[in-house]
């Protein structure tokens, strides 16, 4: 990464400023320690300020880079004070003095800024290796030098240990120059410009102070030349930090930078070689000495090549993984212990709208959700810790949430691993998973919410029950199922299209009538189930039954708008409490079945579950098992009611009822019908009852008497597929003429499925057989169907009869329904005639037929053979 740095500056100032200290120097006179003191001080001081001021304002390129920086400054500042009191202490006798002492130490703690001022190598070398690469590169240049100059001043010197003590400050800086000088070359940092320029001032301290420690020995003044090599050095490290490097720098190769030292080795060997041949007899010995160490290079030289290109390969496997992690679309970051970004790989701004720069060396704590931040912060914790190695190396995923830059958290799945080349740094791969993330919370939505009203559905609506009994237990729960009368007949008449429209109006009211709390599901079709959260006191109870009258109201007081037309309709509702020890499904189904009694009463009420209505549903699922088997054991038998003229009382017709005896025990036709309705059982029950009864009446007509059958039909008998042909089959094969047959339907099965009704009887019609309206002026639109469906014959209610003498408004509406069915020309029948001023009232009103207890109790065909030819009325009960 690039940092813009502006160097006029910085560059001006330092220079300027080392300019003015040299000039003045030589200007007023000072001898050459003096000019090389001041100028090496003011130098010295502008390098540090500079390298202070750029640590704290410089965008660095690593991690380590400010700290180098700072113990770069320190080694000037060490540095010039040695230069500043050198001046003083050459005057002492000793030959390393305390100012040398400081320059010593400035010079070390220059190497160590200059190491950390540049980024390790990709394959860091172990301290071992690189401090013997230090000695051979050192030993090497000082075995040069002695052949070329230490040697003839050690044999000039007087004093062996001066000799070795005065070039003690130009050794270390030597091998420290050594030390630092293959880091520095090898380093794939974006900048080495400080990092190059301190081991260029590493290089000028090594040779100025050679040059000084010889000139001591000498007894000579070091050359002025010698002495400005330093500062100037220091005037380029005080502008480098400042500099901008246009392209980033290449590294050496691998294999040359780790070959240096061999190289110095050999070139010293050489030179020693040929010093030593000439100046001694053993040459042979030498030679064959020399040829062994070089020999020795050559193979070490062949295993860096080697070793060289090992690791090439390891970085074109790198750089593969990294490019496959970029193409699937995840973001490489690499972060050292502390979660401090050290390098950003591409893609970043493409997935999260960053720019690398955003982000490098900034803490990635910034970047992931606070509830998140833990548990990264452990795993970096983890990744980092070396007694964690072997388990870490096959890497560690964990789910996090990541910041974009338009503020949005992103889900992301992140795989942290160590880095391949630098056991401190932890490479992490972030994938953003937010469209895997959204499709699953689509997918889990879709699971437990119903796709056409948006409601919870059923299998939501059971957990929640469960959860909420575990949690509270029985006190203050109670369910509420609701289901809409009449539902069926709009997706026959409108469509499942509309239906469903319909449902979504349905459920918005229903979320408008519950409270906030109370949970609101769609059970299935046309019903709707609600979870109240309260207490079982009466208030809580009130509250419950308040609710489920407001659901009534809300879907039976306006109609609902649906494909251009408005449709009406009503709700059953039923309430169930929860109980101590009653399992949820328990609860669930008593809700259903007080929902059952209140659809089974009318509609448009709310009951509230009673220990009875389950046991009546148990009945009637014991009923209903018991029916199939009862069909198949001829366990039902025929009663016959008699239907007389009433002014002659002549026994006109006879009306099937079926009787079920299961063993001995007599069943109540209201307890069987409805199962048999329900399970389908009807359907073959009426055909038999149909054939016995037309083949029974058949022979009585062929006996001379003229009676008629009535038969009442079920609205699944009609709309089963061979309804009309059933009919035709049993009169043919009875023999019974179809107008000694009327087939009698109530007024409500014409209203559910009027179109589809009136076509199967109207085909009944055409056959020849009668047709009856019974219970006539209890359903709807009785007047309506009378002018749409030609019909023979209308069966006065017996709640109007019953009234008859008492009440005169039943005493009205009946001779309404009779005079009215005089002058359409129709046969008026009255049932449930009980007393005899019912019989006379009804005589009086014109009405023709009548049956009724007091005419002739229902009783089998033997019964009826008594009743021919003729049958005289009861005067009394």
């Amino acid at each position: 990464m690039n940092v813009r740095r502006d160097p006029r500056v910085p560059l001006t100032t330092a220079a300027g400023l080392g300019a003015v200290a040299v000039v003045v120097a030589l200007v007023t006179g000072g001898s050459a320690p003096v000019v090389t003191a001041i100028a090496g001080v003011v130098t010295g001081l502008l390098a540090a300020v500079s390298l202070i001021m750029a640590a704290s304002r410089v965008v660095p390129v690593h991690r380590r880079q400010p700290g180098a920086w700072r113990w770069m400054a320190a080694g000037s500042l060490t540095w010039l004070l040695g230069v500043g009191v050198r001046p003083v202490a050459d005057g002492t006798p000793f030959v390393l003095t305390f100012a040398d002492l400081l320059m010593l130490v400035g010079s070390v703690l220059l190497a160590i800024g200059c190491g950390m001022s540049v980024k390790p190598p990709a394959f860091t070398r172990g301290v071992i290796r690189q401090a013997a690469d230090a000695y051979l590169g050192a030993a090497s240049v000082f075995a040069v030098a002695w052949v070329a100059v230490l040697g003839p001043a050690f044999r000039k010197a007087e004093d062996t240990g001066a000799f070795f003590v005065a070039l003690a400050l130009p050794m270390v800086c030597l091998l420290a120059t050594c030390a630092v000088t293959p880091a520095v070359a090898a380093s794939r940092s974006g900048n080495r410009v400080v990092g190059l320029t301190g081991v260029g001032l590493l290089t000028a301290i090594t040779a100025a102070e050679m040059a000084t420690a010889l000139a001591r020995l000498d007894g000579d003044t070091p050359p002025l030349a010698a002495g400005l090599v330093v500062p100037a050095m220091l005037l380029v490290l005080a502008v480098a930090p400042w500099m901008q490097e246009v392209r980033p720098a290449r590294p050496l190769p691998a294999a040359l930078t780790a070959a240096t030292p061999l190289v110095l080795v050999a070139a010293a060997t050489l030179v020693a070689t040929l010093y030593a041949i000439g100046n001694s007899r053993d040459a042979a010995l030498v030679i064959v000495a020399a040829s062994v160490v070089l020999v020795l290079l050559g193979r070490l030289f062949v295993l860096l090549v080697e070793t060289a290109g090992m690791r090439r390969l390891v970085d074109v496997g790198e750089q593969q993984l990294r490019r496959l992690a970029e193409s699937t679309g995840d973001v490489v970051l690499v972060c050292d212990p502390c979660g401090v970004i050290q390098e950003v790989g591409p893609g970043l701004e493409t997935t999260y709208g960053y720019r690398p720069d955003d982000l490098a060396f900034r803490p990635i704590f910034d970047y992931i959700h606070p509830e998140d931040v833990p548990a990264v912060q452990a795993l970096l914790d983890r990744m980092t810790d070396e007694d964690d190695g072997p388990e870490q190396e096959g890497g560690t995923r964990i789910s996090c949430r990541f910041r974009a830059s338009d503020g949005t958290w992103r889900p992301t799945e992140s795989v942290a691993a160590r880095h391949v080349r630098d056991d401190d740094l932890v490479l992490v791969t972030i994938r953003d998973i937010s469209d895997q993330v959204a499709l699953r919370n689509q997918v889990t939505h879709l699971t437990f919410h119903d796709g056409v009203t948006g409601l919870p559905n059923r299998a939501y609506f059971e957990e929640r029950a469960r959860d909420v009994l575990t949690r509270r237990g029985a006190g203050g729960t109670a369910v509420i199922f609701l289901d809409l009368d009449g539902f069926t007949s709009v997706n026959d008449s409108v469509g499942h299209a509309s239906g469903d429209h319909l449902l979504g109006q349905a459920a918005r009211r229903l979320r408008s009538a519950v409270r906030a709390d109370d949970t609101l599901a769609r059970w299935g079709g046309d019903e709707f189930a609600v979870l109240l959260e309260g207490g079982t006191s009466g208030a809580d109870a009130q509250t419950a039954i308040d609710l489920a009258e407001r659901l009534v109201r809300a879907v039976s007081n306006e109609p609902f708008r649906v494909a251009d037309r408005d449709i009406a309709l009503t709700a059953s509702v039923g309430v169930a409490f929860a109980e101590e020890d009653l399992p949820p499904g328990d609860l669930l189904r008593n809700a259903d079945v007080a929902m059952s009694r209140a659809k089974e009463l009318g509609g448009r009420r709310v009951e509230v579950f009673a220990t009875h209505m389950h046991a009546d549903v148990l009945r009637r699922l014991e009923i209903a098992s018991d029916l199939q088997r009862a069909l198949l054991e001829n366990q039902f038998a025929i009663e016959y009611q008699p239907v007389v003229d009433l002014a002659t009382s002549r026994v006109t017709a006879v009306e099937a009822l079926v009787r079920w005896w299961r063993g001995s025990t007599f069943v109540p036709p209201e307890q069987f019908l409805g199962p048999a309705e329900d399970t389908g059982i009807i359907v073959p029950l009426s055909e038999w009852i149909l054939r016995e009864a037309c083949r029974e009446v058949a022979a009585w007509r062929a006996s001379s008497w003229d009676i008629g059958l009535a038969l009442n039909l079920s609205a699944r008998q009609i709309m089963a597929p061979r309804f009309v042909e059933t009919v035709a089959e049993a009169l043919s094969e009875s023999g019974l003429p179809a107008s000694a047959l009327t087939l009698e339907v109530i007024e409500e099965m014409l209203v559910e499925d009027a179109g589809e009704m009136i076509s199967r009887l109207s085909e009944l019609r055409t056959l020849g057989v009668r047709l009856a309206i019974d219970d006539f002026g209890t359903g709807y639109a009785s007047l309506a169907f009378l002018r749409q469906l030609p019909v023979d014959m209308i069966k006065i209610d017996p709640s109007f009869v019953s009234g008859l003498g008492n009440d005169d408004t039943l005493t009205l509406l009946t001779r309404t329904i009779v005079q009215l069915g005089n002058d359409l020309g129709l046969i008026v029948v009255a049932e449930g005639i009980e007393r005899p001023e019912q019989l006379d009232l009804l005589r009086k009103m014109g009405c023709t037929r009548g049956q009724g207890y007091l005419v002739a109790r229902p009783m089998t065909a033997r019964g009826v053979d008594s009743l021919m030819p003729t049958t005289t009325l009861q005067n009394t009960a």
